[in-house]
């Protein structure tokens, strides 16, 4: 079945070659200064408060602003300002953050400000920062403001719940005051000394919003994103396509990116847009495409100009040997390749459920039971297609935390031991039905939540002849990608495999889906663990250096032992781009990519 889909693949990638337009440079001419690309999985909307997913915050990245960003071309990451004049001032137990905005930016004209041109003040970073706080909206970035325990917004949360009445934004708290016009002021409970580069350099979450749109839209705010930035929202359909326009509202922002001096590719970027007024694109489109076959051809065909995340299954096709193939080299392709920091969670276990859940003994050796059992090699090899690391543990490559020298049970395939682990812990066959049961004699049926396209049947395929090698039954349960992302944050889901990306080189936002307060947010298995918790929050209160280092490795030990992830990759991603694509070039730290690309059509 598998052979004949790749000879299908072939055939139609062969016709895409000898076709007239493919001959002409693809089927759909590029045009001037507009970026066609696709997305695997639908967006969820456009409001900050309300977004988890990728994709949706890729979109809002270049709608909304923070202070800070990261500078686009930079390696190692590098912080610096963005509606911000400088770097905040951060006192010295790290409890204090002091902003600076510029004057003079303003955001996209919208009917909610009737008629009045609209300037960012710092009162915006207030609200923006209080909505999360809002029970109305359902943050699931809560968690990172929670942690840091803003001085006063917790009660003020906590008020709104208990008396069933609107959260009071009007309340001033000490935690976090416009101290004029341009000044932010933001008072932590608790050192956080990266609180400046995880919260305001996140302009998907934490971007600046006028309170006049968010109280104009009411419930249709995910329709309606309204930010600073150098986009706004033009056309939407939704789960089909987005379009995003240049905003006449934007300021001159002009190129100015800071590449290392070795990095000869990005100084030669850099020259060539330096001093360019910024967005260089007018238009973005980005389409949903699900399946990787008509998201490969669409590239193939001229039909997009940027293929982000080639297609695994198309791996050999466009790159044998990890090298650009030929034919795509004489169409002028480019091929960009870097590692994702991110975290392939195989399997999130619900730690709340009753089959799988619980620190028990018992429960412990099932779920390590069957994260033994689970053929990961076989998910890089032929899923990923090599494209791929081992996970040892949960903190990713090029996160401060990771150790590329540790190795654990996590990245272990070994179905002997399993078998040995179940039996060991009465999970035997008591009824003859050729299935293992509970030690208690009842049945255990494992029930996988997963998608329709092609990967994720791939996926399901290796769990079922995994469990079943072991005699573990497991079902499987289809639904679309944003609907079993809903059923993961409200507890419903038993079984589901997902990522898990970085927004900053840091390895805290790892552990941060085991820390218990963000049960429901980041926290996605709702595990709970105090030994887990106390070294989590030790570490957050450091700076980095070799003490936070121990910690966060012994947080990340205590993951593999107790198990409530299996995690199995760290992604290598490749991009791919046509002739006419200028500047693109892929930092995980920097989701606004748009603006820093021109698209320019050659003959």
């Amino acid at each position: 079945m598998i052979r004949l889909a790749w000879l299908i693949a072939f055939a139609l990638h062969l016709l895409a070659l000898i076709s007239p337009l493919a001959h002409a440079g693809g089927g759909a001419q590029p045009t001037a200064h507009m970026l066609r690309y696709a997305f695997p999985v639908a967006e969820t909307g456009f409001d900050p408060a309300q977004l988890s997913d990728v994709y949706s915050r890729t979109v809002v990245a270049g709608i909304f602003e923070a202070p800070l960003c990261f500078d686009y071309l930079a390696k190692p990451a590098r912080l610096k300002p963005l509606t911000a004049e400088a770097l905040p001032q951060i006192s010295a137990d790290f409890r204090e953050f002091t902003f600076k905005l510029r004057p003079g930016i303003y955001f996209a004209d919208d009917p909610a400000f009737k008629g009045v041109r609209r300037e960012l003040t710092a009162a915006d970073y207030v609200y923006a920062l209080k909505r999360h706080y809002d029970p109305r909206w359902n943050s699931p970035n809560l968690y990172l403001l929670e942690n840091a325990r803003i001085q006063g917004l917790s009660a003020l949360r906590q008020q709104a719940l208990s008396s069933k009445t609107p959260f009071n934004y009007d309340t001033e708290v000490e935690g976090l005051k416009a101290l004029d016009r341009y000044t932010l002021r933001i008072r932590l409970g608790e050192p956080a000394p990266r609180f400046h580069q995880t919260v305001m350099a996140d302009p998907a979450a934490f971007g600046a919003v006028a309170r006049e749109v968010v109280e104009h839209y009411g419930e249709r705010i995910m329709e309606h994103p309204v930010g600073t930035g150098p986009f706004k929202l033009g056309a939407w359909r939704r789960s089909s396509k987005i379009v995003l326009e240049r905003s006449p509202s934007f300021r001159a922002e002009i190129y100015d990116e800071q590449p290392a001096a070795d990095d000869v590719a990005a100084q030669a970027v850099a020259k060539q847009f330096q001093g360019r007024r910024l967005p260089l694109l007018d238009r973005v489109e980005i389409a949903i495409i699900e399946e990787e076959q008509p998201r490969w051809l669409a590239f193939l065909n001229g039909e997009v100009d940027l293929l982000e995340r080639l297609p695994n299954a198309f791996i050999q096709n466009a790159v044998p040997n990890n090298r650009l193939a030929p034919y795509l080299v004489k169409r002028g392709v480019t091929m960009h390749r870097a590692p994702q920091v991110d975290v392939v969670m195989a399997a999130i276990f619900n730690m709340a459920h009753p089959l799988v859940g619980g620190n028990a003994p018992e429960k412990v050796a099932l779920r390590r039971a069957i994260a033994l059992a689970y053929n990961a090699p076989q998910e890089i090899t032929h899923v990923r297609k090599g494209q791929a690391l081992p996970a040892e543990t949960a903190i990713a490559p090029l996160t401060f935390g990771h150790d590329d020298n540790v190795r654990t049970e996590m990245s272990q395939y070994d179905p002997a031991r399993a078998k040995a682990l179940l039996d060991l812990y009465g999970y035997i066959d008591r009824d003859g039905d050729g299935w293992r049961d509970l030690p208690d004699g009842r049945p255990l049926e494992l029930l996988y939540a997963t998608q329709s396209d092609q990967a994720s049947r791939q996926l399901a395929e290796i769990w079922d002849k995994s469990m079943k090698a072991v005699g573990l039954k497991m079902s499987f349960k289809v639904a679309q990608w944003p609907e079993n992302l809903k059923a993961l944050r409200a507890g419903r889901l038993m079984l589901w495999g997902v990522g898990w990306s970085a927004g900053t080189p840091d390895g805290d936002t790892f552990l941060a889906l085991a820390y218990s307060p963000n049960t429901g947010q980041s926290n996605h298995a709702r595990f709970h663990l105090p030994a887990f918790d106390a070294l989590y929050e030790q570490q957050a209160r450091l700076p980095d250096g070799p003490e936070r280092l121990a910690l966060m490795q012994q947080a990340a030990q205590l993951m593999v032992v107790n198990m409530p992830y299996k995690f199995s990759a760290h992604r290598v991603v490749t991009d791919l781009t046509h002739s006419h694509v200028l500047g693109y070039r892929r930092n995980p730290f920097v989701r606004e990519f748009f603006k820093f690309v021109d698209v320019v059509p050659t003959r």
